[in-house]
């Protein structure tokens, strides 16, 4: 093992750790956002009117903004695993 392999290995760690811990803030407040979104719509549908107009309410474009911020912050992980796995590639 090398001071190379390590770097890499340690390198990866934390990126994995750190794109865990920014994409589950945001990713957990989307699906509570979609969660809201598909009970309205069922109220709507049992009760037979629209509460909303046509345009994107707030809540659709914050969900829109949570799920970008944990798809970068997935991208991050995404990079950890890519650099663990050339950690034992490097001899």
């Amino acid at each position: 093992m090398g001071v190379v392999n390590l770097t890499c290995w340690g390198l990866g760690a934390v990126l994995i750790a750190f794109g865990y811990l920014r994409a589950k803030g945001p990713w957990d407040r989307y699906r509570a956002l979609k969660a809201q979104e598909a009970n309205i719509s069922r109220y709507e549908g049992w009760r037979g009117t629209r509460l909303r107009d046509d345009g994107p309410s707030a809540a659709s474009l914050m969900a829109q903004e949570l799920r970008r911020q944990a798809q970068i912050a997935g991208l991050v992980a995404i990079a950890g695993f890519v650099l663990v796995f050339v950690g034992f590639a490097v001899h």
